[in-house]
């Protein structure tokens, strides 16, 4: 399988993850309406407007997004296209372009693992957050732990590395949280997990994707080797109301 082998519909929905999952798999976690969206701030700060992209004659969309921060708040956007600034502006919005992320579709399902490996749940909800914050995944909130099926390896009855899911837009589920604590980095620990993760998720009958930083060389390397090419580059903005 290839990148062009993917349907009209699935690539659509992975050119707009966000919105497209807070209406498909997260669409009981969206906060919002039909025309700005976003997820709980305890789960994380994505968030997206109708259109994402469209201009200044859909300022309603941007006000609806700023309706849904608080002051000095700042969520984030996950776009094919640079957001507008202008009827950002005009609704008490402040865009900040980040690094843009390339992602990533698996084409193939990646050899089984034989590493022993644990389904966490709440009761682990603590540690992954640790976990989180010491490797920086990316955003990992209260109840991010919430969003998807995550899998861990411990060592010492501690958790020693993780591999979530994370937006499940229509057709396609996210990997995301791959994490291995600075002590047991080298153990392969992140390609086992991420094998049986982008699995399990074929297996669902979905589309195993991922983001990630085009400087981040060392794991683009590793998700290649597991089946993963790049399907686009997506704009990464700073959303803060004033």
């Amino acid at each position: 399988m290839n990148t062009m082998s993917l349907s009209p519909a699935l690539h659509a929905s992975l050119d707009r993850p966000v919105w497209s999952a807070l209406e498909g798999g997260h669409r009981h976690l969206a906060v919002g309406g039909p025309l700005a969206k976003r997820y709980p701030r305890e789960i994380g700060p994505f968030a997206a407007v109708a259109g994402d992209t469209l201009g200044g004659d859909r300022c309603a969309a941007w006000k609806a997004l700023a309706a849904l921060l608080l002051p000095g708040e700042a969520a984030m956007l996950v776009t094919l296209d640079a957001p507008p600034q202008s009827p950002a502006q005009l609704s008490g919005l402040t865009l900040t372009p980040l690094d843009p992320v390339l992602q990533m579709v698996a084409t193939r399902a990646p050899a089984p693992g034989t590493l022993p490996f644990a389904v966490l749940g709440e009761a682990d909800a603590g540690a992954m957050r640790a976990l989180a914050g010491l490797t920086n995944p990316g955003p990992f909130a209260q109840r991010t732990h919430e969003l998807g099926e995550f899998l861990g390896i411990r060592e010492g009855g501690r958790l020693a590395a993780m591999t979530g899911e994370r937006m499940r837009p229509h057709g396609a589920v996210e990997v995301s949280a791959v994490c291995v604590h600075p002590e047991h980095r080298g153990k392969a620990y992140a390609r086992h997990l991420l094998a049986e993760r982008t699995r399990r998720i074929l297996a669902q009958g979905h589309q195993p994707f991922l983001h990630v930083y085009p400087s981040n060389t060392g794991a683009i390397a590793l998700y290649e080797s597991l089946g993963y090419v790049v399907r686009r580059q997506l704009h990464l903005t700073r959303v803060m109301l004033a």
